[in-house]
């Protein structure tokens, strides 16, 4: 982000908040779909991460580290879409998704693992997303959930496994 937009931001330019909207928008809101299956999900956790970055704009000293900083407000957004929807739960025995037919729903090579992420369930889904894709730690990731360090690595290695078995799945089945 340009320093000047950062500084027209925390003043309150609307054109400047609009700028920096359409320029974060679409990374951001793809990383609320990995969380939140349900796109009105997804747009609602975007909008209220957009709210929380404007109006806590100023809080942020240096302006350099903006991506992390709005990222980080992104992501707790979606977690807390999550615990409102039900309690968060975490469990093997959760549903698995069965991949479909090749001919019903292909997932396409460019979206690749990231496709497949939604046929996880939901608590796998989100603890490989915090390890795998945001980069947190398992220690970190127990205490934002409440769950233990090992939870979240039996998690995480489960994802693995699951997600091992759909790539293969998918490849027999193209």
């Amino acid at each position: 982000m340009e320093h000047d937009i950062y500084i027209r931001c925390r003043n309150k330019d609307r054109n400047a908040q609009r700028k920096l909207y359409e320029e974060y928008a679409g990374r951001f809101f793809a990383t609320c779909k990995r969380y939140l299956k349900n796109d009105e999900d997804a747009e609602e956790a975007l909008a209220d991460s957009f709210y929380l970055i404007f109006t806590k704009l100023e809080q942020l000293k240096n302006f350099q580290v903006f991506d992390a900083w709005a990222k980080k407000i992104v992501v707790n957004q979606c977690l807390q879409k999550l615990r409102k929807k039900q309690p968060f739960s975490i469990s093997i025995e959760e549903n698995f998704v069965d991949l479909p037919d090749s001919e019903s729903e292909n997932v396409s090579e460019e979206k690749g693992i990231l496709s497949l992420l939604n046929f996880l369930p939901e608590g796998c889904r989100t603890i490989f997303n915090l390890f795998a894709m945001e980069g947190y730690p398992h220690k970190e990731i127990a205490q934002m959930l409440s769950i233990s360090e090992g939870t979240s690595k039996s998690q995480v290695n489960f994802a693995r496994k699951k997600l091992q078995e759909l790539v293969k799945l998918q490849t027999i089945n193209s």
